[in-house]
């Protein structure tokens, strides 16, 4: 296989990544595609779609191996499950699958026709490696088993960012990092009060605590910041 498209997003690797497609609706992609598949009539319909489904590559530990089990996070990272009931990145064929919100298309553009999408969990430029629509009466089944994730995680941090560094943020990316921020983007099992976290987001390198319950930025550092 290979890829017939790349997402751009404002990740620049996995830290801070939602752990699901949609946990943060605010959250802005773009597939680009590859230059033997910028055929416009390859996209012809798919505006009737609200959203579509993302098959793509962990491109960032594809070479990592894989164990028949894994500890997911929502069981906080010390109980074990087998891989195959769990969507760990570390698989034996290295295959990611998103459902996200179809929010524009752009046939004509310098690099062909781009998908912008809504609610991805992709670090940028993940290899995509197919693309489907989501189709409702059969892709949706509310009355589906979650096994031991059943519900979303249950409720969000308050995030506390003092104006002056959230200003350093491009403002139609203000709600997308607050939600990334509030979805606690630290692994389950670490919480040491005192230690500073970050990530890279929309170019800028985000770091914050979180003590009793409640997360702080204290700093946003970047070009131009």
């Amino acid at each position: 296989m290979e890829p017939v498209a790349r997402i751009r997003s404002d990740f620049s690797s996995k830290f801070g990544v939602p752990r699901q497609a949609g946990l943060v609706e605010e959250l802005r992609a773009a597939v680009v595609f590859e230059p033997p598949f910028r055929a416009p009539e390859a996209l012809r319909g798919i505006e009737g779609f609200s959203h579509l489904w993302l098959i793509w590559e962990f491109s960032q530990n594809k070479d990592a191996g894989w164990s028949p089990t894994v500890r997911p996070p929502r069981l906080g990272g010390n109980r074990r499950v087998g891989v195959f009931a769990s969507r760990s990145p570390f698989r034996p064929n290295p295959i990611g699958l998103s459902c996200v919100k179809l929010e524009g298309v752009e046939l004509d553009t310098p690099e062909g026709p781009v998908l912008h999408v809504s609610g991805a969990d992709l670090v940028d430029g993940t290899p995509i490696l197919d693309i489907k629509p989501y189709v409702p009466y059969a892709d949706c089944h509310p009355e589906a088993a979650g096994g031991f994730a059943p519900d979303a995680p249950e409720g969000a941090l308050p995030v506390d960012c003092p104006q002056p560094l959230l200003e350093r943020v491009p403002a139609g990316r203000r709600a997308a990092l607050m939600g990334v921020l509030a979805q606690d983007p630290r692994p389950p099992y670490q919480d040491d009060p005192n230690r500073v976290y970050g990530f890279g987001f929309a170019g800028l390198e985000v770091r914050f605590t979180v003590r009793d319950g409640s997360l702080t930025v204290v700093d946003i550092t970047g070009p131009g910041c």
